[in-house]
């Protein structure tokens, strides 16, 4: 579809918030442990609702979860999570913030192990990505996104299941699920291929 700027985009891909987002994030490689933290939180609290209600909800997420610095979350206890549920700038859901706790413990024994959940999502990246059409042509659930939300609750991770999965795997480029047209679609492709050089071959 044509925005009011005349660049063709995702049916999705309407109103400020969801533009700057289509535009300047969803699809784009993301390998830094926190940052795919961040994702994996907000995708997690978006299960239910609207993704546009996270978008505006994002500095408060960041403000309540410590920047998402997984050693910080990670030391989150009681007093935290009731101080969460109080929170107006955030999704007040006890399980799943208990649940975004638990991830980051999950992420930083990860790291103590000598690995990183960078390492656990994008070994789960497809070796092909069809070019959707439409968004009609866009799953909900992959092969890879079941294998890595088995692998993700096998290493402790919580309210993370396969369509959460490759929820994340769209937001965070292992997959370019921007449809053929789409103006951000090529620039996608071409970070994708940047960071396909720094990753472990398939």
């Amino acid at each position: 579809m044509r925005n009011d700027d005349g660049r063709r985009r995702c049916s999705w891909g309407s109103g400020p918030e969801y533009v700057r987002y289509h535009d300047e994030e969803w699809g784009r490689p993301v390998t830094d442990d926190a940052a795919l933290y961040e994702r994996l939180v907000l995708e997690g609290f978006q299960s239910g609702l609207s993704w546009l209600t996270i978008l505006r909800k994002r500095e408060g997420f960041r403000e309540a979860f410590a920047g998402f610095r997984i050693e910080d979350v990670a030391g989150f206890g009681a007093r935290d999570v009731k101080r969460l549920l109080a929170d107006a700038g955030i999704v007040r859901n006890r399980q799943k913030i208990v649940a975004a706790i638990e991830n980051a413990k999950a992420a930083a024994a990860l790291r103590a192990d000598g690995g990183s959940l960078s390492e656990l999502v994008w070994s789960h990246r497809p070796r092909r990505s069809p070019a959707p059409r439409s968004m009609d042509d866009l799953p909900a659930i992959t092969d890879e996104s079941r294998a890595m939300a088995r692998a993700l609750k096998k290493s402790g991770f919580t309210f993370v299941g396969p369509t959460t999965a490759y929820a994340l795997m769209q937001a965070c480029g292992l997959v370019n699920d921007h449809v053929v047209g789409c103006a951000v679609r090529g620039q996608v492709s071409k970070e994708q291929r940047e960071v396909s050089h720094m990753l472990p071959a398939r």
